[in-house]
């Protein structure tokens, strides 16, 4: 994580663009992952490509951190895809300002804990920014 708070890209920047709110909960973390495959083949991104499938697991990782950490009972999570120029952005937001991810070191026998550093791992950049309500956990993938 090389910046905590980017700007989020000017609405004149973008190339496409996808928002949807999900329930917070296991289904609805697993419903984000899929819509974003959809959503990227629709764009010409095909199935199975690195950038689909890197895509993929860190909206799953980011989402699934969302229904298990930032979740709120009642508030939903909200995904946004961005293709950019030269990039892809993934952001999802929670209603958690409080609980922030962190790649942690690895512990022998600790459970979990390993979501963030798959996201340190695949993505060429990624950070955190608050919101009025909550944050947002972007990372990017270069397109």
């Amino acid at each position: 994580m090389t910046t905590p708070s980017a700007p989020a890209p000017s609405p004149q920047s973008l190339a496409r663009t996808f928002t949807q709110r999900f329930t917070s909960t296991r289904r609805g973390a697993r419903l984000a992952r899929q819509l974003t495959l959809v959503e990227l083949h629709g764009w010409g991104i095909p199935d199975r490509t690195s950038l689909s499938e890197d895509a993929g697991l860190l909206v799953a990782e980011l989402a699934a951190n969302a229904v298990a950490h930032g979740r709120v009972p009642g508030r939903d999570f909200e995904l946004r895809i961005a293709l950019l120029p030269g990039a892809l952005r993934i952001e999802v937001s929670d209603a958690r300002r409080d609980r922030r991810p962190t790649v942690r070191p690895h512990e022998y026998g600790a459970e979990g804990g390993y979501g963030m550093r798959i996201v340190e791992a695949v993505a060429a950049d990624w950070g955190v920014r608050d919101r009025v309500i909550g944050k947002t956990v972007w990372a990017e993938l270069k397109a």
